[in-house]
């Protein structure tokens, strides 16, 4: 009996420890965030901002793989456009044209500072085919309509784009000249990976000698109402990005009447199939680390009850945590190399035993991981089913990026900056789990933030390559703010 009670003394005082260890931990994780007193809100003509936006995207800006001049008629008349609506911008910036890419250059006054450079896509995304009626405003025609700007690009990416150069035009007819030279780069070909635009542009920088203090693309969000347990909106700017590779699978058998299939598991669909499922079923391992678990805790003291609790010790609650975020499609991916198995092609006749099958499976890459790593992850997932799989490495790949520093005095800048144009907003890293054209300038720049300032709610997700894209003229107004701010806030070394 008296072995039995200390026993139980014992784990009570073990259980009286750990909860006092948890304690003191949740109470010793204090808010990472700026105190900035809010910027003064400016006074913008936001109609007719919304109205120049609204004409950008009557602009069939629609990039393909296929042929890089499909759209040449549609991106020629944006710039004329543009030029028509920024005199300005496109009077005093030095304009280069890189295939039907965009580089302006606003020089600085010192010298000696190092230049930035701002970045936004001209391009977008198609229609999918037989959604143009669900639309509840016709996705070419540019409407404002009920405090929104509607149509394809007005989110992805003409917004940002229409907001720096409003942000550059009215400072430049303020006499405002910035301290570090400014580069804008707008690409025509983002959505198709950007080959043929901002690489060629980094490349073009790079041959000329130019080192870039940061560069800011389009990016993460500020977003409301999305993160469970956190009840102030969460501006996460993107510090990485994932990487992108896909690889086609391909098995050959013997073809043949379908009245007499081969054994079990032998034809090239049966063999296939195990190959898919097996890569669906034992995919790249999660974890919290890297960008997640700094994200995770910079925001865990601004957030209530067992969330705060469990994110401030992920020593302890590390396992149950991350169970939770693997059932979100959005955090899983902040975890692990994704695998998502994409095209599938095989037969061509119901009564016929097809010699051959074809897959493609896509993988976004965590940082860490590597082409090669997951190169040798299918191969040996492929030929435990059978060793005739061939496997090819497809075009557009690319390595995830380097991490850039939160530490960094441009990212603390923008960090800042947040905090001034939207006051109460939280900020964080994050990682980017898209790809962007800002991944071409690695070479020239070691801070690399992809951020887009947009307000999104649960609601305003789905819009993203979506049915009924569109954007709130108050939202795109804080943009052009977010800019201003942005720049002119640079002003001393």
């Amino acid at each position: 009996m008296r072995v039995l009670k200390k026993f139980a003394l014992a784990l009570l005082a073990l259980v009286l420890g750990l909860v006092a260890m948890v304690a003191v931990n949740t109470w010793r994780h204090g808010s990472r965030q700026l105190e900035v007193p809010p910027a003064e809100r400016i006074a913008l003509d936001e109609a007719g901002l919304a109205r120049r936006l609204a004409g950008s995207l009557r602009f069939k800006t629609i990039s393909t793989h296929d042929n890089a001049d499909a759209s040449a008629d549609q991106f020629d008349g944006l710039h004329a456009y543009l030029r028509q609506s920024y005199p300005k911008v496109f009077g005093t910036l030095k304009l280069e044209q890189v295939g039907r890419s965009l580089l302006l250059t606003w020089p600085g006054t010192d010298a000696t500072a190092p230049p930035v450079a701002w970045m936004a896509h001209q391009d977008v995304v198609p229609i999918a085919p037989g959604t143009e009626g669900n639309w509840a405003a016709p996705p070419f025609d540019g409407v404002v309509r009920d405090g929104f700007v509607w149509g394809r690009g007005s989110w992805d990416d003409k917004g940002n784009l229409i907001a720096q150069l409003e942000a550059v035009e009215q400072l430049l007819g303020q006499g405002f000249q910035p301290r570090r030279t400014l580069y804008l780069v707008f690409g025509h070909d983002e959505e198709v990976g950007g080959i043929h635009g901002a690489k060629a542009i980094a490349e073009l920088l790079q041959s000329r000698n130019v080192r870039l203090d940061y560069v800011l693309d389009e990016g993460l969000l500020i977003t409301d109402g999305v993160m469970p347990g956190l009840k102030a909106p969460a501006a996460l700017i993107g510090i990485a990005e994932k990487g992108y590779l896909s690889v086609g699978l391909s098995v050959t058998a013997s073809p043949g009447h379908s009245s007499m299939p081969p054994a079990r598991g032998g034809s090239a669909i049966a063999m296939m199939s195990a190959a898919l499922q097996r890569l669906e079923n034992d995919q790249m391992p999660a974890a919290i680390r890297g960008v997640a678990r700094e994200m995770f805790e910079t925001i865990a003291p601004e957030m209530s009850g067992f969330q705060r609790v469990a994110l401030s010790n992920l020593w302890l609650f590390g396992p149950v945590v991350q169970k939770q975020l693997e059932r979100g499609a959005s955090t899983n991916a902040m975890m692990r190399t994704t695998t998502a198995l994409t095209i599938v092609n095989a037969g061509s006749k119901d009564n016929v035993l097809p010699g051959r099958a074809d897959a493609t499976v896509n993988f976004r890459l965590l940082p860490g991981d590597t082409r090669e790593g997951l190169m040798a992850h299918v191969n040996s997932h492929t030929h435990a089913v059978d060793e005739r799989f061939e496997l090819t490495q497809l075009p557009g790949s690319s390595e995830p990026s380097p991490i850039s520093p939160t530490a960094a005095p441009a990212y603390q800048r923008l960090n800042r900056t947040v905090r001034e144009v939207f006051p109460g907003t939280l900020v964080a890293p994050g990682l980017m789990i898209g790809a962007t054209d800002s991944r071409h300038f690695q070479a020239i720049s070691d801070h690399i933030y992809r951020f887009s300032p947009v307000r999104a709610t649960p609601e305003d997700l789905p819009r993203f390559h979506g049915t009924n894209e569109r954007i709130a003229i108050a939202n795109l107004a804080d943009m052009v703010r977010f800019y201003r701010r942005l720049l002119s806030a640079d002003l001393t070394p």
